[in-house]
């Protein structure tokens, strides 16, 4: 799955709040709870990564890239806005 796609999929979620869903229970949680699950999962990607489980480290990567998904469709950033700076860094070091 793609950034964009699953994006996509959170996004949907955040407009129709369907029942039962994980991302829906954070987005009706609120701001504080959103941010609080970014900081959580990185410092779990942090910790893994000092281990040599290279699938647990894959496994919280992937939390925190959904959890960052999450706030960044909480606050109306889209992945194309990430990649445009990124793209913008890049071309300013040439």
């Amino acid at each position: 799955m793609n950034f964009n796609k699953l994006y996509k999929i959170i996004k949907d979620r955040q407009d129709k709040l369907p029942s039962g869903s994980y991302t829906t229970s954070l987005f009706q949680e609120g701001p504080d709870r959103i941010i609080q699950k970014v900081g959580e999962e990185a410092v779990e990607t942090i910790i893994a990564a000092k281990n040599p489980n290279k699938s647990l480290v894959i496994s919280e990567i992937a939390d925190l890239l959904f959890h960052l998904l999450v706030m960044m469709a909480y606050l109306k950033i889209r992945p194309k806005n990430v990649f445009e700076e990124l793209e913008t860094r890049n071309n300013s070091k040439k």
